[in-house]
């Protein structure tokens, strides 16, 4: 299991253990996380599952593709570190990966 935390837009942090081969999003839905909606169920269709990577992740974590750029277009509050989670694959290397939730989804 890999441990990702959550920071909510109050500041509030939950750690919670990651199933490796799921996404940062499906892991957030398992576990309640608030924040993260995922109205599309994963299909990068939608920008409801929005977060904000800790730039220290930012590297291992690579570049989000086109697809994902083009969805972000519609996400609440934008940041160079906005990615969406259901395109984060949880794997051993990513273990300790911090993620915000913005105030809103968009």
């Amino acid at each position: 299991m890999t441990k990702i935390t959550f920071v909510d837009a109050s500041g509030q942090s939950r750690t919670i253990d990651a199933e490796d081969g799921s996404t940062v999003m499906e892991a957030a839905l398992k576990n309640a996380i608030p924040g993260i909606e995922a109205e599309c169920g994963g299909a990068c269709a939608c920008a409801t599952c929005h977060v904000y990577v800790d730039e220290a992740w930012m590297e291992k974590l690579g570049k989000a593709e086109q697809m994902e750029e083009d969805m972000l277009d519609f996400a609440f509050d934008v940041r160079p570190t906005s990615r969406l989670s259901c395109q984060i694959k949880v794997r051993p290397e990513i273990d300790g990966l911090t993620v915000s939730t913005p105030e809103k989804q968009g």
